[in-house]
């Protein structure tokens, strides 16, 4: 029998989450309490999901994202956080964005 890593939390992960903190709301290193290991590999595999797109992905989601009203990191996020890309039908979910960024923004 295996010991499971100390870093994963045992609540169950709803398909397709990967299990890691959010980056956003980790309150870990820069280097006061939490994980340090944690912090590290989360913070290399979110610069590594936004590196890795060739030009052309990167300039078919920046038209979409126009065509719909987000800015490219909010469609990337979207894509990257829920794993599927946004429609002109997804009008709730568009406006979710748009009402998210009118919060951050004040």
């Amino acid at each position: 029998m295996t010991a499971r890593p100390a870093f994963r939390n045992s609540r169950k992960k709803a398909i397709g989450h990967n299990g890691g903190p959010a980056l956003d709301d980790y309150p870990g290193p820069p280097w006061g309490k939490g994980d340090a290991y944690l912090f590290l590999h989360w913070k290399r595999a979110h610069r590594e999901a936004w590196r890795k797109v060739s030009p052309d992905v990167m300039r078919l989601r920046m038209d979409k994202a126009d065509r719909l009203g987000l800015t490219y990191e909010e469609y990337t996020l979207e894509i990257l956080e829920r794993g599927r890309h946004l429609q002109v039908e997804d009008t709730e979910r568009i406006a979710e964005i748009k009402a998210a960024r009118r919060r951050r923004r004040r």
